[in-house]
């Protein structure tokens, strides 16, 4: 073996840098902690479900009021096929009943941002638009749904208008107040230079307030999310059909139990799978967030 390949084999057996392997062993870590809170999980919905079995079992509750996990799967099943001829709940199948109401909360979510952030970054920016506006907001974050639903009802009758403006009413005041908050927030030092390198008033906003305020705006645009999700239900008692919402106040006029637990558990398990996809798109949009 020559020089050179002795060289090479030596190069090639020598130990990874203390960088490469403190890497290896943080992702070794990541997985393995992954694993165990998947398991956790999963430990805790066993429980749970074996809990509400022992429940039913014990016959604490009439089954009418308390229907067992096997009930509910069969009413999820149901809702979700066509069986017997009938198609789903109110012929309608619960993915459609599901993809309904989200188109709902996204026109109603995606109106509030587009009034929301604009709104907010003047209140945050202009001491008089705060003084004047700010309370209004305040009086709409406190109002229930159900308080404006019948006005709404009045004004745009019993269609899909009533139900898009409770939730651009529901969704508006979270996002213009965490988007006001934000901006208040921006650190004065980097307003301060920014001004020194000859930033007007509209540069100084898109330039530097906007992009240093968005991590706070995303998160008050993901809360406003979950509070138009737990909105759509009272959105659509009125005419709600095709809708989850719609779809659980059916079930509950006849007493079908289980088709409402089916429905409340698919609000659940896609209010989750939504809030997820919103942290993903928090990573992509502000990478910086959380480090130093």
């Amino acid at each position: 073996m020559t020089l050179i390949e002795e060289t090479a084999a030596a190069r090639d057996t020598r130990p990874a840098p203390d960088g490469t392997r403190s890497t290896q062993a943080r992702r070794t870590w990541a997985a393995a902690a992954a694993l165990r809170w998947t398991a956790l999980r999963l430990l805790a919905l066993a429980v749970l479900i074996a809990g509400w079995q022992a429940v039913v079992v014990a016959g604490v509750w009439p089954r009418v009021l308390v229907p067992s996990p096997g009930d509910v799967w069969h009413a999820f099943v149901e809702a979700s096929t066509v069986h017997d001829g009938v198609r789903g709940f109110s012929n309608h199948l619960l993915i459609e009943h599901l993809g309904v109401s989200l188109r709902r909360i996204g026109i109603g979510t995606g109106y509030a941002a587009l009034a929301g952030v604009p709104l907010g970054l003047l209140i945050g920016v202009l001491k008089p638009v705060a003084v004047i506006l700010e309370p209004a907001v305040t009086f709409l974050r406190t109002l229930p749904p159900l308080a404006y639903l019948s006005l709404l009802v009045i004004w745009f009758g019993i269609d899909e208008s009533p139900k898009i403006w409770l939730l651009v009413i529901a969704a508006l005041p979270p996002i213009a107040a965490a988007t006001a908050a934000a901006v208040r927030g921006v650190p004065a030092d980097l307003v301060e230079a920014a001004r020194a390198l000859g930033a007007g008033p509209v540069s100084l906003l898109l330039s530097v307030r906007l992009p240093a305020a968005l991590p706070e705006i995303l998160t008050g645009v993901r809360i406003a999310v979950g509070i138009a999700y737990t909105s759509v239900v009272a959105a659509e008692t009125i005419n709600g059909v095709p809708g989850i919402g719609g779809m659980i106040r059916d079930a509950q006029r006849y007493n079908q139990t289980d088709v409402v637990i089916a429905g409340i558990i698919a609000i659940g398990v896609s209010g989750i799978v939504l809030d997820a996809l919103f942290k993903g798109v928090e990573r992509l949009a502000v990478p910086w967030r959380g480090r130093s």
